[in-house]
């Protein structure tokens, strides 16, 4: 059975242009982690607005984020993910929305733009699907490049399988 989990947030306040998801594969146990869906939104008022969004990766020195413990989507499924809710963003952790995203090299691999009143859903093929492999010394993450206009109810999150 497929090891997939969920990690989010809903109603989230934004502090300018920073990550919303990022998690970090760890090396032991050693599973990959390969990204299967991202997504983005707010609900704080009804005015359209374009608004950046990548998908980017980042090592050495990490975001400091919110703690968020990876959910199992199947609830059958009685192991926990080997990835745990942190604030540092090292190897084998999760989080969601930094208040600061450090100083860590990035590397780009997805860039994209929605309109913040549809929301933003990025669903790979999967030939297409970002795979961070275990050990692997950089995390992988969604941000916001640019600060947003409304910085209130915003709800994010990433579902991902351990391979």
């Amino acid at each position: 059975m497929a090891r997939e989990f969920n990690v989010s947030t809903g109603n989230a306040t934004l502090q300018g242009s920073l990550m919303l998801v990022f998690l970090h594969s760890s090396g032991a146990p050693a599973f990959n982690i390969e990204i299967l869906r991202w997504w983005c939104g707010q609900a704080a008022n009804a005015t359209s607005a374009q608004q950046f969004i990548r998908i980017e990766s980042q090592v050495t020195s990490f975001p400091t984020l919110t703690s968020a413990t990876p959910a199992s989507l199947k609830r059958q499924d009685a192991n926990v993910s080997t990835l745990v809710g942190s604030t540092n963003g090292f190897a084998g952790t999760a989080g969601v929305n930094s208040s600061t995203d450090n100083a860590g090299s990035k590397t780009q691999i997805l860039d994209d733009a929605f309109n913040v009143l549809n929301g933003w859903l990025q669903v790979p093929t999967p030939p297409e699907t970002i795979v961070a492999p275990a050990g692997y010394a950089s995390g992988v993450g969604m941000r916001t490049p640019t600060s947003v206009a409304t910085t209130t109810g915003w709800a994010f999150g990433c579902q991902f399988r351990e391979v």
